[in-house]
């Protein structure tokens, strides 16, 4: 199809493997990299996007996945971040259904593989951006480049900075849509299969190409651009056209499409069918998500809430340089990189200044050596590795649209095709100058070795949150979100006193920052420190007054303060924001209850278990409020209905069987007892309550076995002993008799 140009892999001295072997080997080392995160835990973004990700459950409808975006919200709610990827969401559910529930093993082991098979499809990528596109008689594609082909796969297989896509399971998204990029891109290649001369292609390849590209964007957004890819590809391999030279006819008013051919080589009708392709599938997402644009915060990308245009403009350069220096050297590697782990560039004199202008003196030296060099084989090559390198990258570039982000090693993933292009070509270029080769090459081993421990060390980070988040503090440790989730992650654990530690040094770098208040204040709240509680939430609600947790919880704390009126209007308030609340309900119901108002009460706690029917606390605190004002039998009928939604919750089956054996039916109490201990059978007041039903019924030996049990289990347990006592007072008059 093309004459032959000159081969980059003349002059590197690095070893040559048949294809298939080079496969294997890619396939192996990108194994190696991340195996170690194959039996992680579900970390940080896994919780939202699969946890609690309902539309993930078989009793969600699989039409709902359409209409939903991949954290589960609505498309048209007006917290959803618009993020659509439908085929991802049904990957995890796939996942879930197979696995038989929510197993992180099944979810790692497939994003594993996924980056195992992307690796080895990028052998063939690299051949045909290095080495050309050219194909035998009978339509086989030649490798005109494996020695470079093989090294620019394996860059792109051990790179550190892919560790939060492969090891993050959220990180699926990223893969699709590079699967699918990729088998798009080969797939226009194909397009081109019967072409000897430059004048015959496929229209089939070329729209099937367009329906991966459609299949890649709902994996992620990010998909999309593979189609402005295939064009530049179109016209610099396929059609070698010199942009420079383009650019002048077209000034000149020269008779461009006849002297250029591009109408004799279709292309012309190629990009047009790219280009309605890519209209058509970005008109038909627009209907789908709507016109509203994403929510986003200040503390998510603060340089997008700049005023300045100035300081938005350098902002955002400078986090195009952190992108570039991520992909140079991927040692400081962080989970999140917003809330104050980047602080704004506001002058001029800032020394940071000082990486944009290297970023944009390397970007225009490359593009110039792009659109001005006479070697056609470097135009081509620098073309190529510029395109993949930028065009990926702006949707998440800040140019179109705010992002919730400052910066995201994921989305540098496909980016990182352009890198490892840009890299492989200056090693030959290095190659053809250097004296001893082999030093050269032992190099770049070695700098693939040192990756390929980053990436085993990071993988091992990404195993559990813990790891994960104390990781970010040494790069990001003004980030409040870092110390934020460190703290969290230790009050789960039930370290209070270390995690307050963190919550307030979150609270310092970010004043504003409602959620660590929340969280802070909480634990303040169970430590009894109400007073300094009270004030954290309160200042919580009053940056943020829809903040719906934070209303409950200062609610909570009003309530312990005795200031019931406060707290009622605070729970209201709450409710008020987030109309389906149980939790929120149910504490209002324990308020009305302390204030003697059990109608209102039995309301909001039945509201609470209408909204989640397994709210067990709810169902409990209804059936012992009526069986402590003596409506036995309806106490008896909302037990019976809890454990009918809740058939193996103990603490029902207990408060039930209370009730029973108050209305004299002890047989059923008693099996109920029974069941209850056999689910907690360290429980003394279960043991206590069923010796207490066997001494009413007569069954006085198992009463006594009963009562010491749950004295053993609690010396301390109230009543227990003294009905005990009584019991044996009993037994002993009883032997006299019988003595006598």
């Amino acid at each position: 199809m093309a004459q032959a140009e000159p081969n980059l892999d003349h002059d590197i001295s690095w070893v040559l493997l048949p294809s298939y072997w080079a496969k294997i080997v890619v396939a192996l080392i990108s194994f190696l990299c991340f195996a170690n995160s194959y039996d992680g835990d579900f970390v940080f973004d896994d919780s939202e996007a699969i946890i609690n990700n309902k539309d993930l459950r078989a009793e969600t409808p699989l039409g709902d996945l359409w209409h939903h975006d991949f954290w589960g919200s609505k498309l048209s709610s007006n917290t959803s971040h618009k993020s659509y990827r439908p085929l991802t969401v049904l990957t995890f559910r796939i996942n879930y259904l197979f696995a038989g529930g929510f197993y992180p093993v099944g979810f790692h082991v497939i994003n594993i593989i996924l980056h195992c098979v992307i690796s080895v499809l990028m052998v063939d990528v690299f051949s045909i951006l290095l080495g050309g596109l050219q194909f035998t008689n009978k339509g086989r594609r030649l490798n005109l480049a494996p020695k470079t082909s093989l090294l620019a796969a394996l860059l792109f297989a051990v790179h550190p900075v892919h560790t939060e896509c492969v090891a993050g399971i959220v990180g699926r998204a990223d893969l699709l849509c590079a699967l699918f990029f990729l088998l798009s891109f080969l797939g226009y290649c194909k397009a081109f299969r019967e072409n000897k001369e430059g004048h015959h292609f496929s229209v089939f390849w070329v729209l099937v190409s367009v329906l991966l590209g459609a299949v890649a964007m709902l994996c992620k957004e990010q998909g999309i651009t593979i189609l402005g890819l295939n064009a530049v590809f179109d016209a610099m391999v396929i059609n070698k056209l010199n942009v420079l030279e383009f650019i002048q006819k077209l000034l000149r008013k020269d008779k461009l499409l006849e002297n250029a051919g591009l109408l004799r080589k279709g292309l012309l009708f190629r990009i047009t069918l790219l280009m309605s392709g890519g209209a058509s599938i970005l008109y038909i997402r627009w209907r789908i998500m709507g016109t509203g644009p994403p929510a986003f915060t200040e503390v998510d990308n603060p340089a997008s809430f700049a005023d300045s245009l100035f300081v938005r403009a350098i902002n955002y350069n400078y986090y195009y340089s952190l992108n570039a220096w991520l992909l140079l050297c991927p040692w400081w590697l962080c989970f999140d990189w917003s809330m104050g782990c980047i602080p704004l560039i506001k002058s001029v004199s800032d020394w940071r200044i000082i990486a944009l202008a290297a970023l944009w003196f390397c970007l225009i030296g490359l593009i110039c050596q792009a659109l001005c060099s006479e070697d056609s084989h470097k135009r081509r090559i620098l073309t190529l590795g510029l395109g993949f390198l930028i065009i990926p990258f702006l949707p998440a570039s800040n140019l179109f649209f705010r992002v919730g982000f400052v910066v995201a090693e994921r989305v540098i993933y496909l980016p990182s095709i352009g890198y490892c292009i840009l890299f492989t070509y200056g090693f030959t270029l290095l190659s053809k100058q250097a004296k001893k080769k082999k030093i050269l090459a032992v190099a770049v081993l070695g700098i693939l070795l040192i990756n390929v421990m980053r990436c085993a060390l990071r993988s091992s980070q990404w195993r559990s949150e813990e790891q994960l988040f104390r990781s970010a503090l040494s790069v990001c440790p003004l980030n409040a979100k870092v110390h934020y989730n460190v703290g969290k992650n230790l009050a789960d654990k039930g370290n209070q006193s270390a995690a307050i530690k963190y919550y307030r040094e979150a609270v310092r770098l970010n004043p504003k920052y409602v959620h660590a208040m929340n969280n802070l204040g909480n634990i303040l709240k169970e430590r009894n420190e109400l007073q300094e509680a009270e004030e954290l939430l309160s200042l919580a609600v009053q940056i943020q007054p829809d903040f719906a947790a934070a209303w409950m919880n200062l609610g909570i704390v009003q309530n312990s303060l005795r200031r019931f009126e406060e707290a009622e209007q605070s729970y209201w308030t709450a409710i008020k924001h987030r109309k389906k609340y149980p939790d929120c309900y149910y504490n209002l119901g324990r308020l009305y209850a302390d204030l003697n108002r059990h109608i209102d009460a039995l309301n909001a706690w039945r509201n609470a278990t209408v909204l989640k029917p397994e709210h067990s606390l709810a169902w409990n605190n209804m059936i012992i409020l009526l069986d402590n004002t003596g409506n036995l039998a309806q106490a008896e009928a909302v037990g019976r209905e809890a454990l009918e939604l809740i058939p193996n919750d103990h603490s029902l089956m207990f408060s039930l069987a209370n009730v029973l054996g108050k209305s004299q039916k002890y047989k059923e109490s008693e099996a109920l007892f029974l069941k209850a201990i056999k689910a907690n059978p360290n429980a003394a007041s279960y043991h206590g309550n069923l010796a207490v039903l066997y001494h009413r019924w007569g069954n006085l030996d198992l009463a006594k076995k009963h009562y010491e049990v749950s004295l053993k289990l609690d010396p301390m347990a109230p009543g227990t002993k003294e009905n005990y006592n009584l019991l044996r007072r009993k037994l002993e008059q009883l032997q006299k008799k019988s003595g006598a």
